[in-house]
């Protein structure tokens, strides 16, 4: 009876902080701007039993990975155990054994997996405070945080197998119907011959402990990086969807009673944004792979979740108070004083962060808002951006080329505008660079050659086609971004535009993805993926000759991770007689990239090693004689890395297009 009175108190007080705790936390959610993430749940919870439950993204680091699936895996099963350690509190004789074969196959999975946790928290320990993993290794307070955790839940483990092998002592060795603990069993032998009063007293020993260590572990997290336990799950459920997944948000200019345009401080971002603070576990896994982080860079993808939740966590309960604007931590914004804005600069929008994220924070809309703030709010931008702007105002281009130019580089090759006759199957969207870019006028070139041999029928915009407006948007302009996206939207709905080719990943997925939100639907692919269909169906034959080569492909950030696209490149390189095709270490999802994206491509890199630098270097160890590529941006970034190298002569930057254009039988 003592004890029941006793555990009582000890639990009321128990789950009573903890839930004034979360109401904190959602308290400060609320201040965020609102945002849907209620639609779809079906395939939200598919979502999480898949990237969280399954750990799919978790695993993409195998040693790490590993570890994480055991301790979760473990903390999931270790649940029943807790279960019904808090119910013996009200009620002593109480067990799971009448849920029968169920309760043994429990109690079997739990002695498992109490070991392999173990052995789990050694390594995890191991790799912390021994081989110090360097993303990991984020000062002394994060150690003390992580390893107190981690002695938490060695704690957790430890004391569940003291309660069963004291139990089975106390139970003579003879284990109840429907119950399996063959480790336990074990090593209830090694300590114990038979019940006494030993036995009886280290099973109430071994209670108590599970019991105050479970929930002094609960009543921490909530100070605790390792908050994520409870908020990563929930996180997950609500992040984007398809392809909305890499999508950057509307805004809203038309609305008269909108005064803040992106976000200054944390209050600005959605609920979602400032719930990614919170469900961030520190891992370090989006700095290990950004290529600004990577190149010596200020801006740390983690750093900026981080930073948006020491902010919240800062100023919500000033503001929840009425604390008045006066206040001197009421005064300060995220923006500046918390993130500078070279962090937000250096940002290449490749989302090698987003995809590696094993809680899907989403940390690039939360850069690009940023951004927003310091362009519309502030008018505080690089000075390289003023000609940029300016270009792309007056010439719809980044460049200082004359609009009227546009269709010059198609000039003797019969090639319609949709002006002439709109009438076609095809619009072939060339952009800035295949219009005015010389070295990339010959890869629009070879594509529309391409096309002519195999009576694809296309036309082109010509002078009315408009920069897509990515780069704009991605630098933080929407105004800017948004008018010329309606623009092009009006042009091709006027002249029933129904399928589009894009020779430039950053046009293609934005016609593809981002013109839907302002009434551009169309059917969207790249020229990689139509140069692949004409080559299977038989529309284009290569030459039967050996070409001897080795090529290796450089992924595009907005082929590769953005869409998902990375074997229409490919597949045309492997069908070359000859060609030997050498992956780079990092390929695939995991490519890094050239840094151009994001609007990079027209910022000065004065810090650290130059990312495309990096990039080409790499690409040079595979001793490939030609670098493929299927983007503008990559081309301009990879050969000037190449130059570097000083490796012209030895080394070619093409496009796929060129590449097959030279091994096709006229």
């Amino acid at each position: 009876m003592i004890k029941t009175v006793i555990f009582t108190v000890v639990f009321l007080a128990a789950f009573g902080f903890l839930f004034f705790n979360l109401r904190r936390f959602l308290s400060y959610i609320k201040l965020g701007q609102p945002e849907n993430r209620f639609d779809n749940p079906i395939e939200r919870i598919k979502n999480v039993l898949k990237i969280g439950l399954g750990q799919t993204k978790i695993l993409r680091d195998p040693i790490a990975g590993f570890i994480h699936v055991l301790i979760f895996w473990g903390f999931l099963l270790f649940l029943f155990a807790v279960l019904e350690a808090i119910i013996q509190g009200f009620y002593s004789p109480f067990s799971f054994q009448f849920l029968g074969s169920f309760f043994a196959a429990i109690t079997f999975v739990q002695d498992i997996f109490g070991l392999l946790v173990i052995v789990a928290v050694k390594l995890a320990f191991y790799r912390r405070f021994v081989q110090k993993v360097p993303r990991l290794d984020i000062g002394k307070a994060h150690n003390f945080d992580a390893g107190l955790i981690l002695f938490m839940i060695f704690g957790v483990v430890i004391t569940m197998f003291g309660q069963n092998i004291t139990h089975i002592a106390n139970a003579n060795f003879v284990l109840a119907e429907n119950e399996a603990r063959p480790i336990s069993y074990q090593l209830a032998g090694l300590f114990f011959s038979a019940r006494s009063a030993t036995s009886e007293i280290l099973f109430e020993v071994f209670w108590w402990g599970h019991i105050i260590i479970i929930f002094a572990f609960m009543n921490f997290l909530p100070y605790s990086k390792h908050f994520h336990v409870i908020t990563s799950l929930p996180n997950v459920y609500f992040a984007k969807l398809g392809k909305e997944k890499f999508v950057l948000k509307k805004l809203d200019l038309e609305d008269e009673n909108i005064t803040q345009y992106g976000a200054s401080d944390f209050e600005h971002l959605s609920w979602k944004q400032i719930f990614d603070g919170f469900a961030c576990t520190e891992c370090g896994r989006c700095t290990a792979v950004c290529p600004a982080a990577n190149t010596g860079k200020k801006l740390s993808p983690r750093k900026i979740i981080v930073d948006i939740r020491a902010r919240t966590e800062e100023k919500a309960p000033l503001i929840i108070s009425g604390a008045a604007i006066e206040n001197e931590i009421i005064k300060k914004s995220l923006v500046h004083n918390y993130i500078s804005e070279e962090e937000l600069w250096a940002c290449t929008t490749c989302s090698a962060c987003v995809y590696e994220c094993p809680v899907t924070i989403e940390h690039v809309d939360s850069i690009v808002d940023m951004r927003r703030n310091l362009v519309l709010g502030e008018s505080n931008f690089p000075p390289e951006l003023n000609a940029l702007f300016k270009n792309l105002e007056t010439n719809f281009t980044p460049w200082a080329f004359n609009p009227q130019d546009r269709a010059n580089w198609a000039e003797g090759m019969n090639i319609k505008t949709m002006a002439e006759d709109p009438n076609s199957e095809y619009l072939f969207w060339v952009g800035c660079a295949g219009s005015f870019d010389a070295r990339y006028q010959k890869v629009s070139k070879a594509f529309a050659q391409l096309m002519q041999m195999a009576n694809v029928d296309f036309r082109i915009l010509g002078v009315e086609e408009k920069c897509n407006g990515d780069t704009a948007r991605r630098l933080g302009n929407e105004y800017l971004a948004q008018m010329m996206m309606r623009e092009n939207i009006e042009t091709l709905n006027n002249y029933g535009v129904k399928k589009i080719v894009a020779g430039c990943p950053h046009c293609y997925n934005s016609l593809k993805n981002e013109y839907p939100q302002f009434g551009g639907n169309f059917e969207v692919i790249h020229h990689t993926e139509l140069i692949d269909q004409l080559l299977k169906n038989g529309k284009i034959r290569l030459k039967n000759e050996e070409v001897k080569t080795k090529i290796t492909y450089h992924d595009s950030c907005y082929l590769g991770r953005y869409n998902e696209i990375y074997d229409f490149p490919r597949d045309p390189l492997k069908m070359i007689k000859g060609a030997e095709l050498y992956e780079m270490e990092r390929n695939r999802d995991k490519g890094f990239c050239c840094g151009a994206g994001g609007g990079r491509m027209f910022l000065e890199e004065t810090e650290g090693e130059r990312i495309n630098v990096n990039r080409a270097e790499e690409a040079i160890k595979t001793r490939a004689d030609i670098i493929a590529s299927a983007c503008p941006f990559c081309m301009t970034m990879l050969s000037d890395g190449v130059k570097v190298f000083d490796k012209t002569d030895e080394i070619q930057v093409k496009d796929i297009a060129e590449i097959v254009l030279e091994n096709v039988t006229q």
